[in-house]
């Protein structure tokens, strides 16, 4: 790690400033805020730009137009879970610009909100009174998928606020699907408490931007737009704020950035509205309660952020607690939250540049710690949408399906031979996923209740995987990138786990010979696991090939679900080799490639629980993440020995990275035990889902 980046802490790849859902989430690409334009995780752009004017001279904080304008020195930048804050320092002021996304899971009516508040605070530094004026303004673009789309503005009537909104001309909702989109449906809001008295506008960017330099203010009778809004791809919705007289008392103004899709996600043909809808609230009504909210909602965001910070860095360090925060909003907003027909939540998962699939197994299997973490209720509406779909007539299979769609469309498996051939497919893969998962889940609720409904499935689960599990034949398993491999070590180490935790849930459920019978089976495979993967002084990749070797994660469950399965002595020998391969940007997957995968490098650093281990494989992601030049939302699967990036980014299988928090059984009860959804009672597949999709297109 370099000295700026001890100094400094976590230089992130990219920043999270708006991060609500695949749609609705804006990052600053740059070490400081005015270094460059913000964008989309995508990479397109999604500019909001900032500027002060302080005693009438005007700086940027925020983008970097107008670029004749010299930046406000940034003298620092903290990114916590729920919020990045940006620190300036110059004119005599300190200014801090604060990005909030409440994402609390304890709530899911306030975690699913898509809102994002602005908050700009000033006070003076040398014991003088500084004249100072915020403002602000947002592109048109984060309405629609392609800059060239028609847009239509509107001055909303919230009680107590001052709105505006844009979005497309339009309005094709649920039309498209696909990885690299925006959203061209819905309506994106900008709105401030009336009692902030700000100054708005909708005009061309570079105009207003000119009009605040030069008068520190927008004059709403000058504006008179050079060009059709509809068609200005410049056009922007502009707020400005004056703070008076600033002294040592810290003065403060805030915004809320919003955005209404209406509806969110198609599930097998029933388009399905955000969580936040669910009593029938409207755009007027979320940009209300968010205001009132506001102060409550700061506090409770820095509590969450404060304490959970605490407790990532006694169980990893400072290193792997700001890893996990920059993790956390990343992954939760490459997921939405909707509403089923009961009202209940569903989690949806987007494979960002990875493919695009929705609700994809083996992206919510590296996710799930997060989840299971912090919320039950989230965590099963990540796994109800795949439970009932195997469970419907839809699935033949006796594995687990891959995916549900391509998003945002959740209309049954696209991936390999989808609901039609075993190509291509990942058997054992999602198999043990779901089993492992469902485990898990059942750990932390203690009871195995939620299983109950879908026992068949998991009993043709468990089955499969007693004959299939052990020695894998030739299949993809979630590293599909690396191609196709026959009798692979670490899948049957999932595997495994997977019957194990089939027998832990068959002995909470009361079933004490299914319980012995496949704790026994998991233990003689287990058995056999270690004698015929081992390769002198570590495991490998494939049972057929020496000389090999490849990361372990898949065994972090036997002690987290205390399966018992493994020796310790395994795991030992497994780290002490992983050490003599480490690069200077990580540990590679496994011996085929340099490449890793940042999310199962973080697993494998936890199976010893020695913190020295740990320490040694996080530190080289660590320097990945501070080195890298590629500027994008952390990407999970990169080159070791020169930190590039290989594919995907913003994805949200980065909340794997709190795995490690799973070992503490209290400190687990203690944040799952905050959830006060208790989400239950969802309803059942829309019809269509009984129907085959020939059927359905006659």
């Amino acid at each position: 790690m370099s000295a700026l980046a001890a100094e400094l802490g976590l230089r992130p790849p990219s920043v999270p400033l708006v991060a609500c859902d695949p749609y609705f989430s804006i990052w600053s690409p740059g070490n400081n805020a005015t270094d460059t334009n913000t964008v989309h995780w995508t990479g397109k752009p999604h500019r909001l730009t900032s500027l002060v004017r302080i005693d009438g001279k005007t700086s940027r904080i925020l983008g970097m137009e107008p670029s004749d304008l010299p930046a406000l020195p940034q003298v620092n930048l903290e990114v916590l879970p729920t919020r990045t804050i940006y620190t300036f320092e110059g004119s005599g002021i300190r200014l801090t610009m604060t990005l909030m996304s409440p994402a609390l899971p304890d709530d899911l009516m306030v975690y699913s909100r898509p809102v994002t508040y602005v908050t700009w605070q000033a006070q003076s530094l040398d014991e003088k009174s500084h004249r100072v004026s915020v403002y602000f303004d947002a592109g048109r673009e984060i309405a629609v998928n392609g800059p060239t789309q028609a847009v239509t503005f509107g001055c909303p009537k919230v009680k107590g606020m001052t709105a505006l909104d844009v979005g497309s001309q339009e309005q094709p909702v649920l039309k498209k699907k696909g990885d690299n989109l925006r959203i061209d449906w819905g309506h994106f809001y900008v709105a401030a408490p009336a009692k902030e008295k700000a100054a708005t506008a909708t005009w061309s960017g570079p105009s207003s931007r000119n009009l605040f330099c030069s008068a520190g203010k927008l004059d709403v009778t000058r504006l008179n737009p050079e060009a059709p809004l509809e068609t200005d791809t410049n056009a922007v919705i502009a707020f400005a704020f004056d703070l008076g007289k600033v002294s040592a008392r810290p003065v403060s103004r805030w915004l809320m950035l919003a955005y209404d899709d209406e509806y969110s996600i198609q599930y097998f043909k029933t388009n399905l509205r955000p969580y936040w809808r669910r009593n029938g609230a409207g755009a007027a009504e979320l940009l209300k309660l968010s205001a009132d909210e506001y102060e409550k909602l700061v506090k409770r965001c820095a509590a969450f952020d404060e304490t959970l910070m605490a407790d990532l860095r006694k169980a990893g360090g400072e290193q792997y607690a700001r890893l996990c925060a920059l993790a956390y909003r990343q992954c939760a907003a490459a997921c939405k939250v909707v509403a089923d027909a009961n009202g209940q939540p569903l989690l949806f998962p987007k494979e960002n540049f990875s493919n695009g699939c929705i609700g994809t197994v083996d992206v919510i299997y590296p996710m799930a710690p997060q989840f299971l973490l912090f919320s039950p209720s989230l965590a099963k509406a990540m796994l109800v949408p795949i439970m009932d779909y195997a469970a419907s007539p839809r699935w033949k299979f006796p594995f687990a399906p891959h995916d549900l769609g391509t998003y945002p469309l959740a209309n049954g498996q696209v991936y390999g031979g989808g609901e039609r051939t075993e190509r291509n497919q990942m058997p054992v893969e999602e198999t043990g996923n779901m089993l492992i998962l469902l485990a898990a889940l059942a750990q932390e609720e203690g009871n195995a209740d939620f299983c109950t409904k879908y026992w068949p499935v998991l009993e043709k689960w468990a089955d499969y995987l007693q004959a299939k599990g052990f020695d894998p034949e030739n299949q993809l398993c979630t590293d599909d990138f690396a191609g196709h491999l026959a009798h692979n070590v670490n899948l049957s180490a999932k595997a495994i786990c997977g019957l194990g935790a089939f027998g832990k849930l068959c002995e909470m459920r009361g079933d004490k010979e299914q319980a012995g019978k496949f704790a026994n089976l998991a233990r003689e495979f287990a058995e056999r696991w270690v004698k015929e993967a081992d390769d002198g002084d570590h495991t490998r990749l494939a049972f057929d090939k020496p000389g090999s070797w490849s990361q372990k994660y898949n065994l972090v469950w036997d002690r987290i679900l205390g399966l018992n399965l493994f020796p310790g002595s395994v795991l030992r020998k497994e780290l002490d080799y992983y050490k003599t391969q480490k690069r200077d940007f990580g540990l590679p997957l496994d011996n085929r490639k340099e490449y890793t995968k940042l999310d199962w490098t973080l697993w494998t650093a936890t199976l010893t629980q020695e913190r020295t281990d740990f320490e040694a494989l996080v530190e080289p992601v660590w320097k990945f993440l501070n080195e890298t030049s590629d500027r994008v939302p952390m990407t999970d699967w990169y080159w070791t020995q020169n930190a590039k990036k290989s594919g995907f980014q913003a994805r949200s299988v980065v909340g794997g990275v709190f795995l490690e928090m799973l070992y503490d059984a209290n400190g687990w009860k203690k944040w799952a035990g905050h959830d006060v959804t208790k989400a239950a009672n969802w309803a059942p597949l829309p019809t269509t889902a009984a129907i085959p999709p020939t059927v359905q297109a006659q």
